[in-house]
């Protein structure tokens, strides 16, 4: 993969980004009482919110891939 270096470490840190800021949004998220009804279960909440933070996390991972391939 041909990209010039600036751009290979944005990737890197634009994934990283994602990998250290997701994680602890979900975990404020699940500490929301809009994330359980009064039975316990999961609300649309919760789950919008988990599925939102998994694709930004595969993303994450997907763009410092990219930029890991672009540096080697």
């Amino acid at each position: 993969m041909d990209l010039p270096v600036a751009v290979a470490v944005l990737l890197i840190v634009a994934g990283l980004w994602n990998l250290v800021i997701w994680p602890q949004f979900l975990r404020r998220v699940v500490k929301d009482p809009r994330a359980r009804d009064e039975a316990g279960r999961a609300t649309t909440f919760l789950t919008v919110h988990l599925v939102l933070v998994t694709i930004s996390m595969v993303l994450g991972i997907a763009v410092g891939v990219v930029g890991i391939a672009a540096l080697v």
